[in-house]
């Protein structure tokens, strides 16, 4: 239907989860079905987008109808479109709590609706018939809040395969590790060729209520250090470090676990190699966007090499594969893992091969850097504060590396050309990443890339 397909053209291109923000649409076609037909309905569809550089993505966008606008639904409205000669108005079925509820029905009765089956993975209550809340601030993904039992997550960029994070948190459920939230069910889609595997559409998990995010309170605890201008940041009364060392433990414990349910084989001469070769690629493409780099590309070369001639044993496996404080949630008995679906931004192949740990542990010290020094951004010729986020930095990251340490046997943090590495390819990302979307944050992981160009 033409009429749909500009409204996606129009609407699409505004929503926070579209990756293809700012690119030509070359062509876009769409094909759908009802999953519910009461009131409001609710009907699915899949919508293909070719880009002018002939790149294909293909997003997921449930919509709910109704035969006349709803008020407070004006900011979740796509758009009208002709029916029989009256109008019918068709809403982000995500936004429209009244549509909310037909996901879990479908999944409590392992309902194959069209090209779309529900997977319940029948091991707890799920809490049919309550209607969803929508979590702000996503990105990627769009999220329900059911009450406060489950929250369903919807992947809206398909692809074809079984999502890593519905697979890990599939295989953890056996080892009951108190450091995830236990996966309810999945729901998946057909491919239209029937040679191409089925595509994740959505998870259900246990929701974890009064919980914190684990970046909140690491802000939360650099604010306090500067606002109290004659202390150490273990004199602080918001101290942060006894939290990293339990997330340092939980991580260790999540990896331990993963590496029992889940493949794991030794690295190669040729893996590290190949990691190199990789990092030094992401590199030159980096300078490209961001020149500055270019000073420090010699020392980081240096420190990639390193990792082609390394001797250190390491076991790949799977892995979170893009941890930061974001990521997690403490509760009253500690920490909770999120997401385990990756980098978005990397296909789903990528994101299911197996990996250094080391990584996930890079990515948690480049966090604790970045909520150390996000508030310089406000006043960068700060001698002092520059100090202070140092001081807490270091003391972070040491306590993590010590809960991963007491709690797996492994130092993570000793003199690993891999993770320096790691953290430096890491840093360079987010260089790219702020000269995109916040330059003026362009110092954080400009400061880090300087110091591990060089040995500190």
């Amino acid at each position: 239907m033409k009429a749909l397909t500009d409204l996606f053209r129009d609407w699409m291109p505004h929503q926070r989860w579209f990756g293809g923000k700012g690119r030509e649409w070359a062509d876009v076609s769409e094909d759908g079905f009802f999953l519910d037909r009461a009131n409001p309905v609710l009907s699915v569809h899949r919508v293909r987008v070719t880009y002018a550089d002939g790149v294909r993505e293909t997003y997921l966008v449930p919509l709910s109808w109704r035969e006349h606008p709803a008020e407070e639904l004006q900011s979740a409205l796509v758009g009208a479109v002709a029916n029989d000669g009256q109008e019918t108005y068709a809403y982000d079925a995500m936004r429209d709590r009244e549509a909310t509820a037909p996901w879990l029905i479908h999944l409590v009765n392992a309902s194959t609706i069209g090209p779309m089956h529900f997977h319940p993975a029948g091991v707890a209550y799920i809490p049919e018939g309550l209607p969803g809340d929508i979590v702000s601030g996503e990105q990627s993904n769009t999220s329900l809040i059911y009450g406060q039992e489950a929250i369903l997550k919807l992947f809206r960029r398909l692809e074809p395969g079984l999502n890593p994070d519905v697979e890990v948190h599939e295989a953890l459920r056996r080892t009951e590790n108190e450091h995830i939230a236990p996966l309810l069910g999945h729901i998946e889609i057909d491919d239209p060729d029937p040679a191409t595997p089925a595509a994740t559409v959505a998870m259900l998990q246990t929701f974890v209520p009064n919980a914190s995010d684990g970046w909140r309170l690491a802000t939360a605890s650099v604010r306090d250090l500067y606002a109290e201008g004659d202390l150490h940041a273990d004199e602080v009364g918001g101290d942060f470090a006894a939290d990293s060392e339990r997330l340092g433990a939980a991580t260790a414990s999540v990896h331990a676990d993963m590496a029992k349910v889940l493949p794991t084989e030794p690295a190669s001469d040729d893996w590290f190699a190949t990691v190199a070769r990789q990092m030094s690629e992401r590199l030159d493409a980096a300078i490209e966007v961001v020149p500055q780099l270019a000073e420090h590309a010699d020392g980081l070369r240096a420190v990639y090499a390193s990792v082609a001639a390394s001797s250190e044993p390491v076991v790949r496996q799977r892995v979170h594969g893009d941890l930061h404080l974001g990521q997690v949630l403490r509760t009253a008995t500690g920490w909770i893992m999120l997401d385990f679906e990756g980098e978005p931004a990397r296909s789903l192949a990528s994101r299911r091969e197996l990996d250094s740990p080391l990584r996930d542990v890079a990515g948690m010290l480049r966090s604790f850097d970045y909520a150390a020094r996000h508030m310089l951004v406000e006043q960068p010729d700060d001698p002092q504060r520059a100090y202070r986020a140092q001081e807490w930095a270091a003391r972070n990251r040491a306590a993590f590396c010590a809960g991963y340490s007491n709690a797996s046997g492994l130092d993570p943090c000793g003199e690993s050309p891999l993770l320096r590495a790691f953290e430096a390819d890491k840093a360079v990302y987010e260089c790219v990443y702020e000269a995109r979307n916040r330059p003026h944050w362009l110092m954080i992981p400009l400061t880090s890339v300087a110091r591990l160009a060089t040995r500190d």
